[in-house]
């Protein structure tokens, strides 16, 4: 039988969207219905898009794909939003008058910040650094190792744990024995260089 998703089934509460009292708030991160950890985890949330985006709009006015090139840039192309998300966010600034459009040759729609934006940013200074922080350490895409064996490792993980978890006659407590490994292995992998 095949599933069958309900297109409103995550509700309006359930992104990682803005508080109404703090635009930057962290929001949750996305988790789908079958839980955290299925599918690929976003690079930013959509608050640090928007403060990332603002802090480069306070530099120089730009366009959305402007933008777009200006994180690619800063990550030596290891992560560029899409325009997806961009855009959305670049209209969420500017509904709340942290951006406003100016300007600009052709079509394209450019953004300047205001003065309420650059007191916005100001007061997430150290957020925003942060942030940059972490997108400058990516590492480009062809620096990075083969993950073929850790998928195949993941999936013989997912084997196993299924097959523990759902044998029959399985002590109570095995869920915190697996969880413990689990937990350790986390750690040991963290200390790898």
């Amino acid at each position: 039988m095949r599933h069958r998703q309900h297109r409103f089934a995550h509700g309006p509460n359930r992104h990682d969207e803005a508080r109404d009292d703090d635009l930057f708030h962290e929001g949750h991160e996305h988790r789908h219905r079958h839980g955290p950890g299925y599918g690929r985890r976003r690079i930013l949330d959509s608050a640090e898009l928007r403060l990332v985006l603002l802090k480069l709009i306070a530099e120089e006015p730009c366009h959305g794909y402007d933008l777009i090139q200006a994180v690619g840039t800063l990550t030596s192309s290891a992560y560029a939003p899409s325009p997806g998300v961009v855009y959305p966010a670049l209209s969420m600034l500017e509904d709340t008058g942290l951006i406003d459009p100016v300007q600009s040759e052709g079509a394209k729609k450019a953004f300047a910040i205001t003065n309420a934006g650059e007191t916005e940013l100001a007061e997430k200074a150290d957020m925003a650094e942060a942030i940059f922080q972490k997108l400058s350490s990516l590492t480009p895409a062809e620096e990075m190792p083969d993950a073929a064996p850790v998928k195949r490792a993941m999936n013989n993980l997912r084997f196993a744990l299924r097959t523990a978890l759902h044998r029959t006659g399985a002590r109570k407590d095995l869920a915190h024995d697996i969880a413990t490994i689990l937990d350790t292995a986390a750690q040991q992998i963290e200390r790898l260089e």
